[in-house]
Parts: structure tokens; sequence; C-alpha cells
């Protein structure tokens, strides 16, 4: 018995440690592909710019012309050097001037403050904001109200609005009411994340009391605004209409070996002790620019070097991007120790919240099982904060598989970018262009969408500008077929470990060093060792208060007078831009290498068998539930007792269900004139909207489950020529011309056309 034991105790170790040596493959070997890819792209690009170079000198070919082109780019480049150093003056004295305003929201829309947090039964900093149309804009209140939250994630607030074609342009040039949840610098005293959901919830009352006869508000959560969204509307699902996540993590162990290297760092660090020692030492508050500053870390080429470069080489029309942008990029917020804790706990580290473990507070559990809105998930292979696999994954996590998606009524669409990075998701004029307006657009027609789990696929447009049009259609999809789309979750196990490590260590902080720390530090020393901070000094360092900006600033008055703002370029500029790239080229080289070390560190460590079984009691999933469950639940049986009730509405529904299910595929002008007919055509527009959705949800369970019963009864609920007639004339209208059907979808139109003797 015992060398039986011992014989499969040995077995597994070295399953584990081939396993854990595989993992080590297969991150270096997608590594070392994605560097050579990009070495590739990058030659490539070098070589066009030098030959580009070469060729320049074509028309300096005498002494004279090079000494001409070298006195023409020394002006030209000095001038542009004194231009940046005055808009890096501007862009400090805006650092501090947006301090001294107390860092309000960055929206170029006017607002007024709607509800205060501070002065709600429970305080927090958070506050509901109404934005107001700009000048030939008009606003229809009974439009569906659109609802953002923005993250607090080191920054302030105002990002979805940010520019004319973003979020809240969108929703407000197609009518909607839109209302913003924005955010004070400074937390409330005590301040614990339930009080901001609370808060939120007191928002949408607001907003609901506002728009009477609105459908419930869409809820748009940006970045981390995103999983406080679904935790809102898994608290609160009575108050919330559609929601969007917009690039938000919802699976924090997730991500893709040899790629995404963010969600090791726990792992290297400590778990949460550094952030528990962060916020103590500054008297209970964490600092946000301590994020920020992370977030520059992932790309330091283009944080440290390119963006400034960008600024120097096109200083004529950049210039005032740069500065809005610096705004908010360096308005930096804070937290309680309490609101990170929670996060890291059940989120980053933790990862509770699609385990249904996480408890926003005592005896009040999250279970986003429990949300009824319909959910668009918003991602991008380009976002290296919060990829695909981290924005999707907890689908996998909370559902069974998609039939228990359809079961529960609830409607899940996920989009996924090519290449957009994480802020291009909430700032990118063409993202808002296209996708955040398709998404407004479905937004009106999700609730008519049979429940289920859908990919949202946008085509070509055709036209230009604003006369653009796109056509969308939605792809039925199995978890397993998005599974495949966002990679294989395996090494997963190995951050159970950290879950462990980082909870024993925060158990002996506690009770030793943390109670010490938390009576050494005021909040006077605090506030200096923030100041202190190298993002504060780096956005400060060139205010006017800085005796040495005099000079350059003087200098810029006059050159603003006599700079060209466009001029040929020389050899010398070309040689410029070569150097230029192959800095940030240095720099990538860097974090190339940080990022194989983390990630190998994290593996040799973590993913050892000792490592996995340390975790081995967090390295589950939440159980699910069995088909044969499944089909037991009271919902699909009280569905299947209605296959032969309902008349005409409930013959129109499930034809139109049928029909839809012969493809996989649901076109978006389909979709629209079923939400016309539903909405707008009597007897469906006197139907509450509940029971629209019941109606909806009761059919497509019938189709699922009990197709060829729920055809077979076909003909008594549509007993009278009357109703014949009116169900055949809207089923046209909605699956519009044969000629345009599917083979399949056209065969099923003809059969159901002959047993109810249509046509």
């Amino acid at each position: 018995m015992q060398v039986e034991l011992f014989t499969k105790r040995t077995a597994e170790y070295f399953a584990a440690l081939a396993e854990q040596n595989q993992f080590l493959q297969v991150a270096n070997s997608r590594r070392s592909t994605r560097l050579v890819n990009d070495f590739q792209k990058k030659q490539k690009k070098t070589i066009a710019k030098d030959q580009v170079f070469q060729q320049s000198w074509l028309h300096y070919q005498t002494p004279q012309k090079i000494y001409e082109a070298w006195t023409d780019y020394l002006k030209d480049s000095s001038e542009r050097t004194i231009l940046t150093f005055e808009a890096l003056r501007e862009s400090s004295d805006n650092y501090y001037e947006h301090q001294a305003k107390g860092c309000p929201p960055v929206l170029i829309y006017d607002y007024e403050v709607i509800v205060e947090g501070r002065n709600l039964p429970r305080p927090c900093n958070y506050m509901l904001l109404k934005v107001l149309p700009p000048e030939g804009v008009e606003v229809l209140d009974w439009k569906r109200p659109y609802v953002i939250i923005d993250p607090r994630a080191g920054h302030g607030a105002g990002i979805g609005g940010f520019k004319d074609d973003s979020q809240v342009g969108v929703a407000l040039r197609d009518g909607h009411p839109v209302y913003f949840v924005a955010f004070h610098p400074e937390p409330e005293p005590d301040q614990e994340l339930a009080d901001i959901t609370h808060a939120e919830a007191a928002f949408l009352r607001e907003v609901i009391s506002r728009h009477p006869k609105s459908p419930k508000p869409a809820v748009v959560g940006n970045c981390q605004g995103g999983w406080a969204t679904a935790i809102l509307a898994a608290v609160y699902p009575d108050l919330v209409g559609p929601i969007v996540l917009n690039g938000a993590p919802m699976s924090y162990w997730s991500g893709k070996m040899g790629q995404d290297p963010m969600r090791y760092s726990a792992g290297l660090s400590g778990g949460i002790v550094p952030v528990l020692l962060s916020a103590d030492m500054g008297s209970g508050i964490f600092d946000g620019a301590n994020l920020v500053q992370n977030f520059e870390m992932l790309n330091p080429g283009r944080n440290w070097y390119r963006k400034y470069y960008n600024l120097y080489s096109n200083i004529d029309s950049a210039e005032e991007r740069y500065l809005d942008f610096q705004k908010w990029w360096g308005g930096f917020y804070y937290m309680t120790e309490s609101e990170f804790r929670w996060i890291l706990d059940n989120l980053f580290i933790g990862n509770k919240l699609a385990k249904n473990e996480a408890f926003l507070e005592p005896g009040r559990p999250i279970d986003l099982k429990t949300i009824k809105s319909p959910i668009i998930v918003f991602s991008s292979y380009g976002d290296n904060i919060t990829p695909p696999d981290q924005a999707l994954n907890w689908i996998a996590d909370t559902y069974t598989d998609e039939a228990e998606i359809e079961i529960l009524g609830q409607r899940i669409l996920y989009m996924i970018h090519d290449v957009v990075g994480h802020l291009g998701i909430f700032v990118s004029s063409s993202v808002a262009k296209r996708e955040h307006t398709q998404v407004a657009s479905t937004l009106k027609t999700i609730e008519a969408m049979p429940p289920g789990l859908y990919k949202m696929q946008i085509e070509e447009q055709k036209g230009e500008g604003s006369d653009a049009k796109f056509k969308v259609s939605f792809v039925r999809k199995t978890i397993d077929e998005m599974l495949k789309e966002t990679g294989e979750r395996d090494e997963e196990k190995a951050f159970a470990g950290v879950a462990r490590f980082s909870e024993s260590c925060e158990e002996m902080y506690d009770s030793s060093i943390g109670p010490i720390l938390k009576t050494m530090n005021s909040k006077q020393v605090a506030d200096s060792v923030r100041d202190m901070h190298p993002m504060r000094v780096a956005n400060g360092a060139f205010a006017s208060t800085n005796p040495f900006m005099f000079l350059p600033s003087l200098a810029a008055a006059t050159v603003k007078q006599t700079h060209e703002v466009s001029r040929e370029k020389t050899p010398f500029h070309y040689f410029e831009e070569l150097l230029a790239d192959n800095i940030e080229y240095g720099w990538d080289s860097l974090k190339d290498m940080r990022e194989a070390y983390i990630e190998n560190s994290f593996l040799a460590v973590w993913a050892s068998p000792p490592a996995v079984e340390y975790g081995k009691a967090l390295s589950f999933r939440r159980p699910k539930v069995p088909m044969q469950d499944l089909h037991a639940l009271t919902s699909i049986q009280n569905a299947l007792k209605k296959i032969e009730t309902g008349g005409a509405v409930a013959a129109i529904v499930r034809i139109v269900l049928m029909i839809a299910d012969t493809r996989t595929e649901v076109r978006g002008e389909k979709l629209e004139r079923f939400n016309e007919v539903l909405t707008t055509w009597e007897p469906f527009k006197s139907m509450d909207p509940k029971e629209r959705n019941f109606l909806i949800h009761d059919q497509t369970l019938i189709s699922r489950f009990e197709m060829q019963a729920g055809y077979n009864a076909l003909p008594t609920l549509l007993k009278s020529e009357k109703d014949k007639t009116f169900a055949f004339k809207t089923v046209s209208y909605i699956i519009g011309p044969e000629e345009n059907m599917a083979p399949t979808s056209l065969e099923l139109w003809q059969c159901l056309k002959t047993t109810l003797k249509w046509g």
C-alpha cells in the first residue's frame, strides 16, 4: 500500500514537473517568436527610412547645399526644442492648476453635479454628473439614458468624454441623455468599496426618477469601472439596463504566456503586503501615482521617450493633444487602504469574483449569475493591460455552458478588436466612430435578441466620413469556441499559490508590523512623501516657478512669431527620425528582457510542483450545474408547458427564433426589424417590457429544448385566418426577402409555409 502511494505521488510530482517545463517552453517559444516578428517589422521600417535618408542626399551633392541643409536643420531643431520646452512648461503649469482646482473631470462638455456622494448616508468621494449637450445637439428625455463609469485607477475621471468622438459624444449625438460617474481625488475617511457600490445605486435611482418614460439606463464601465459596473449589476439587478464592459478585467489570473506580464506582479513582489505597507506609510491612503507609474513601465519606449519625441517633432500640431492628455494622465487620485485591500484580495490576487466567493460586505455575496441585464464586452488583442483572456474568461467560469446562459435568459455579446491598445478603447476617435457607435446602435435592439452567447462582428464600412455605414452581425458562439479565442488556462493554477501566500503574509502583517506603522505616520509626513513621488516631480518639473524655465519661455515668445510651420525636410531630419526609432527600440528591448525575466522567474517559482500543491486549496473554479439538472430547472419546465399557449404573438416569436436557429449568424438589420415589431407593432407594443422579455425567453427555451414539439404546435397557436394572415405578414417583414435567406433558413421557411398553409 505504501509503495503504491509512493509510486503514485512520485508519478504525480514528475508529471507536474514536466508540465512546469512545458509552461516555460511555451512562454519562451512564444516570446521568441514575437520578438523575431517585431524585429523583422522594425527592421523593415528602418530599411525603408534608411532608403529615404540615402535618397535625400541626391538633392544635396555640393558642400554649399549640405551646409545650407545643416543650418536649416539646426534652426528648425532649435526652434522645435524651444517650443517643446514651452509646451512642457505649460503642461507643468496646467498640472499645478489642475491640482489646485481639485482635479475636476477632464470632460470637454459642460456638466452639472446632480448627486454628491459625500452627502449620502454612507459618504464616499463619488458624484453623479449630468452632461449638458453642446449647441445644436438635442437630447430626448424618453430615450434610454447612458450612465458612464470611468476607471478610478490612479487617474481622474473624464476619459470617456475626452473628445467629441467619444462614448459621450456618440450617445449625445444619438439623442440620449448622458450621465457621468466621477469622483474627487481624496476618499472620505474610512471609505469602503461597498460605499461606492451603494452610491452608484443611488445615482441610478436618481437617473431613473428623471426619465420615468425611458427604459432602464445603460451603464458603461471603462477599465476598472467595468468590474465596478458588473458588481453593481449583480448586487442591484433591478436598477440596471444593458451594461457595457470596455477593456474591463474580470478574470484576473488569465492571460497568454509569453505576452501578458502584468498578472505576474504580485507573485514576485510579496502579494498584497507592499500595498498595505505603502498605504500605512501614507497614513491609511494609497497613492494612485504608483498605479500610473506601473502603467508607464509596461511600455517605457512609448511613455518615456516616444511621447516626448512626437511632441518635439510635431510641435506645431501635437501640442494641444499632448496638453489635454497630460492633464488627465497627471491628475493623480487616492484610495483608502480598505478599498485597495478589497480590490486585491477579491479581484487581482484572489480572483474571487467569477468563482462566486467575493462578498461586497459581510453577508452580501456577489453572484454574477444574478445579472439580469444584457452584457456587451469589448476587448482587444492589442490591450496589454486587459487582454481578451481577462475580459472574457469569467463567462466560462460563471456558466456551465452557453445553454445555461440561454436558460437564465441572459444575453452576452463580446467583441475583440485586432490592434487597438488599452487607452485606445476609450479615447480613439476611430474606435468611437466604429465600435462605440455600433454598440450604441446594438443597445437599442439587444433586448430583442434571443438569449445566448454571441460574438459581435462589424464588417467593412461603405462610404466615408459622416456617411460611413457598417454592417453588424451577431454570431452564436459556444463557450468552448470563445475559449479558443482567448487561449489555454492550465498555468492559472500557479496563481492560486500566490493568492494563498498573499493571504498568509497579510495575516502576519496585520498582526505584527501593520498596527505599529499605523501609529507612526502622520498625514503631514505622508503628504510630503507623496509630493516627492517621481511622477509628481516629473509632471511639475518644468513649471514657471522653475527659474531655469525663464529663458526658454522668453525665447518661445520670439520663436512663435518666426517659426515656419511647414518646411522641407533635410537629410538631417531623416537621420533624426532614424535615431529616434532606434532609441525607442532600445527601450523596447529592455522592456522585453525585463518581461522575460519576470515571467520565467514567476513560472520557475509558482508553477513548480510544491507551489502548485501549496495553492491547491484555492485552485478551483465555480462548481457548474450538470446539464441534466439544467434541463430540470423550473424555468424550462414552465416554458415547455406553454408550447400550445400564447396565440399569434407566441407563434411569431417562435417562428422567428426557429428560423434564426438555422444559422449561426444573426444579421443586424433583421434584429432591428424584429425590435421594431416588438416595440411599435400591436399587440407587442402594448405589452410590458418584462412581459416581452419573458415571451422571448420562453420561446427560446422551447426552440432550444423541444423544437419539434414547438413546430408541431404552431397550427394550434394560429387557428383563425386573421391570426395566420397577421403572423405571415409580420414574420415575412422580419426575415426579409427570400432571395437574401440562407439555404437552411429558406428550407425551414418553405416547410412553415406548407404546414401553416401560407402563400
